[in-house]
C-alpha cells in the first residue's frame, strides 16, 4: 500500500520555531514544542531518526489520526539535523497532559464512575479504529492518553505509535516481537508464543481497573517493575475486586474487566464486543457514583515519594523493545507498595 504521508524536504525551520521544551519522550524519539511562524499556533514537535521503523510508526500514525481520539499529525518533514536524516512530525500540541495526571490535580470534585466510563469510552473507540484498520497499536497505557487541553470540554487522544504493527486478519503477520510497559502486558505478550492485537483489550481493561480503584490489578510484591511473581499472576489472571473501594463500583464495570482480562486470548473480547457492553454502550447514563480513585492515587504522590522516586529509576530500565533497553520515564506507581502492605496487614 502506498504511503498517505507526503513527506516535505523543505527545511522545517522555513515554517516552525523549534522551542526547547520537552513535552514528552516517546518510544523511539522525543517530543518539544513548537511554533507555526505565519500563524503562532502551537504545535508538538516529535523528532525521530529517519529508519524504517520510524516510518512505519509516522505512516500508521498519519493514516490513523483521522479518528476524534486519536493525536492528529499535520506534517512531516524530512531533513538533516548534525548530519543525521531525521523525520520531524508535527502533531497537535495536547496541552491538557496524561490522564492520571488530570485525575490526580483535579482542584475539586470527585472522580465518578460515569466519568471512568467516559473515558473508557473515548479509549476504546480509538482502538477500534485502529483495530478495524488491522492495527494494533501495543502500548495502551495512561502515559500515551493525552488531553487536548485543560478545560472540561478537553478532548482524550491516544498517541506513541512507535509499537504499532499492521497485522492481518489471516495470521499472515502475526506479532511476535515482546513489546510492553510492565503494568499493562497481556499474558501472551509474556511468552514465546505469537500473539495479535487483542492485547490492547487486555491494556484497556487494565487501565479500566485503574480508573475505577487508583492502582493496577497485578504489581510486584516487592517494589520491582515486574517479577518472576508478577509474571505468575498475570499469566494466571489473578487478581481480585476485594477491598472497600471496589464495594461501590457496579457489577457491569466489573464484568467488562473480566471480559477483558481473560488470559486466554480466544476467550478475551474483542474490540467490538467491548464497545458492545451496556458499561460502554451506557457510558453517559452509569451510576455517578464518588470514587477512591483520585484519593489513592493522591496518596503515593504525597505520601510516598520515594517509592516513587525508586520506581521510575527502576521502569527506565524496564521498556522492553525487541530485546533492547528503552529509556523512558512511567509515572502512577508508588502506590503499589502502599496497596500490597495494606492488603497484607
Amino acid at each position: 500500500m502506498a504511503s498517505l504521508v507526503k513527506y516535505k524536504t523543505t527545511p522545517i525551520k522555513d515554517e516552525f520555531i523549534i522551542g526547547t521544551q520537552v513535552l514528552g519522550v516517546g518510544i523511539n524519539g522525543k517530543v518539544v514544542e513548537c511554533e507555526r511562524k505565519s500563524t503562532r499556533e502551537k504545535y508538538a514537535l516529535k523528532v525521530l531518526r529517519d529508519v524504517p521503523k520510524a516510518r512505519r510508526e509516522v505512516e500508521l500514525h498519519f493514516e490513523a489520526s483521522r479518528h476524534p481520539h486519536i493525536v492528529r499529525i499535520f506534517e512531516v518533514y524530512e531533513n538533516t539535523y548534525n548530519d543525521v536524516n531525521c523525520l520531524f512530525v508535527v502533531m497537535e500540541c495536547m496541552a491538557g497532559g496524561e490522564l492520571f495526571t488530570r485525575i490526580q490535580d483535579r482542584a475539586h470534585g470527585a472522580f465518578t464512575e460515569r466519568e471512568a466510563s467516559n473515558i473508557m469510552y473515548s479509549i476504546c473507540s480509538a482502538i477500534a479504529y485502529l483495530h478495524h484498520m488491522n492495527i494494533a497499536h501495543r502500548d495502551i497505557k495512561p502515559e500515551n492518553l493525552l488531553y487536548t487541553d485543560n478545560t472540561p470540554h478537553g478532548v482524550l487522544k491516544l498517541t506513541d505509535f512507535g509499537f504499532a504493527k499492521s497485522v492481518s486478519e489471516s495470521g499472515e503477520k502475526p506479532l511476535e516481537t515482546p513489546c510492553y510497559t510492565p503494568y499493562y502486558v497481556a499474558p501472551e505478550v509474556l511468552s514465546s508464543k505469537k500473539y495479535d492485537k487483542s492485547c490492547d483489550v487486555w491494556s484497556a481493561g487494565i487501565i479500566a481497573y485503574i480508573l475505577l480503584c487508583g492502582y493496577p490489578p497485578f504489581y510486584s510484591h516487592h517494589g520491582l517493575p515486574i517479577s518472576p511473581g508478577m509474571k505468575k499472576r498475570i499469566r494466571a489472571g489473578q487478581y481480585n475486586f476485594s477491598g472497600p473501594e471496589w464495594d461501590r463500583v457496579s457489577e457491569a464495570a466489573k464484568d467488562l474487566i473480566r471480559k477483558c482480562l481473560r488470559t486466554d486470548p480466544a476467550e478475551r473480547a474483542t474490540i467490538d464486543d467491548v464497545m458492545r457492553h451496556k458499561w460502554i454502550t451506557h457510558y453517559n447514563k452509569n451510576p455517578e457514583t464518588v470514587l477512591d480513585t483520585t484519593k489513592i492515587l493522591l496518596e503515593q504522590r504525597s505520601q510516598w515519594p520515594e517509592v516513587e522516586e525508586e520506581m521510575e529509576k527502576a521502569l527506565a530500565s524496564m521498556r522492553v523493545d525487541e530485546v533492547h533497553i528503552k529509556s523512558l520515564r512511567d509515572a502512577n506507581n508508588a502506590l503499589l507498595e502502599k496497596r500490597m502492605q495494606n492488603r497484607q496487614k
